[in-house]
């Protein structure tokens, strides 16, 4: 990253008065799979993720998150957590790209809209 994203541009990685805060007062406590790495004070009660692309609260997985609200005090690692065989791995949110959902008859929506069934009746004023 340059010098000049790291003054201006707040939305990918960190900026440069994020890195010399977690320099002088961070402490390293653990990655995830998405490349996210997290900090806490080494004499405080702050929190906080320095992002692997861009700053986006939906590429923290569920139990990185409930350690950054304090929900737990336990710091995740791979073998922490129970995780059950009908969780799917941790997915961040897809709105506005290539792969969100679009269900049929969306406009956005591959192929064509299903034909009208006819059940469907226009409301009309009582007093017209």
């Amino acid at each position: 990253m340059s010098l000049f994203s790291e003054i201006f541009i707040w939305w990918g990685h960190q900026t440069l008065g994020t890195r010399f805060y977690t320099w002088r007062k961070g402490e390293h406590v653990g990655s995830d799979d998405l490349g996210n790495v997290y900090y806490r004070e080494r004499r405080g009660h702050r929190r906080w993720v320095i992002y692997a692309n861009l700053a986006e609260a939906s590429h923290v997985p569920a139990r990185w998150h409930a350690w950054l609200h304090k929900i737990v005090d336990e710091v995740p690692s791979a073998t922490s957590g129970h995780v059950h065989p009908w969780q799917k791995p941790h997915q961040p949110n897809m709105t506005g790209s290539q792969l969100a959902h679009r269900p049929p008859g969306s406009s956005l929506a591959t192929g064509s809209r299903p034909t009208a069934t006819g059940d469907y009746q226009a409301w009309t004023p009582a007093d017209r």
